[in-house]
């Protein structure tokens, strides 16, 4: 999500500001992350921002989440292993790591679909409305980091 209205273009080369042009698209997608989010533990939400967001190279998302995570009350080593969560698994939860894999598979969608295996792994540990919302979480972020990266949108300006 953002806060900041990127209204200007910056040194770091933002193209456009986005927020002025369609408001109404970013009241959407504001309400859009807000009803995602909703009944998901504040720490995995974020921490599945984190992961589309390093998947899909959004400085801005990245910068903005970590500081959420850590508001959270997520550790600092948490963070710093997010990306290699797979192999540093005892960081994380069962449930956390079945969020994560179903976030990389919805974010990379490298075969066209989300593995069976995945769904079902994520649907061991969450409850149909919950997994809904971690797979509505998983697309809003995606959404973000997809305007965010268009528009060059530099990390900073939003604590």
């Amino acid at each position: 999500m953002t806060t900041n209205d990127p209204s200007a273009p910056s040194a770091h080369g933002r193209r456009m500001p986005f927020i002025s042009l369609v408001p109404h698209v970013y009241q959407a997608m504001i309400g859009l992350e807000a009803a995602a989010k909703k009944g998901l533990d504040p720490v995995l939400v974020e921490l599945v921002k984190i992961r589309a967001s390093q998947i899909n190279h959004c400085a801005f998302c990245i910068d903005m989440h970590v500081q959420a995570a850590r508001r959270a009350g997520e550790t600092e080593e948490r963070i710093y292993l997010l990306n290699a969560w797979e192999e540093a698994a005892g960081y994380y939860t069962p449930k956390e790591q079945a969020a994560l894999a179903l976030t990389e598979a919805v974010t990379v969608l490298t075969d066209g679909f989300v593995p069976d295996a995945v769904y079902e792994r994520a649907a061991a540990h969450f409850e149909d409305t919950e997994l809904a919302q971690l797979i509505s979480v998983i697309l809003t972020i995606n959404a973000w980091n997809r305007i965010n990266v268009a528009l060059r949108t530099p990390p900073g300006g939003f604590s």
